[in-house]
């Protein structure tokens, strides 16, 4: 095997839940197989680098081996190298947040908050 469709593909190392959902990635454009917009019937090969923005994360994977039916997840996890970058830390500094539904903050509130964010 040295090619396959991209929504298969995805599918089958498990990126994607259904092959349905590959296919749909594919068509709203958040599959980008070396950095090029992706239809679902795309063809990858080995050493192809692919992008995937599934479920609100962005994945970039380089395809080490291409495969057409659905494997077992250690197996899966062989087919390809995982680049994608390591998200930036979460800021340290805490948030000030009201409770939903608190109304508007009084003038002791404002105050507290001014000192919150000057310091």
């Amino acid at each position: 095997m040295e090619s396959t469709r991209v929504d298969r593909w995805l599918w089958a190392v498990r990126l994607t839940k259904t092959r349905n959902d590959a296919a749909a990635a594919c068509r709203g454009g958040h599959v980008r197989v070396n950095d090029r917009p992706a239809k679902p019937a795309t063809t990858v090969v080995a050493g192809d680098e692919v992008r995937v923005r599934v479920a609100g994360n962005t994945r970039l994977v380089e395809v080490v081996r291409v495969i057409q039916k659905r494997v077992g997840a250690p197996d899966a996890a062989t087919c390809y190298l995982d680049r994608t970058p390591k998200p930036p830390p979460e800021a340290l500094v805490p948030v000030a947040r009201r409770d939903r539904g608190a109304g508007r903050p009084t003038k002791r509130d404002r105050r507290v908050l001014d000192r919150f964010r000057q310091s």
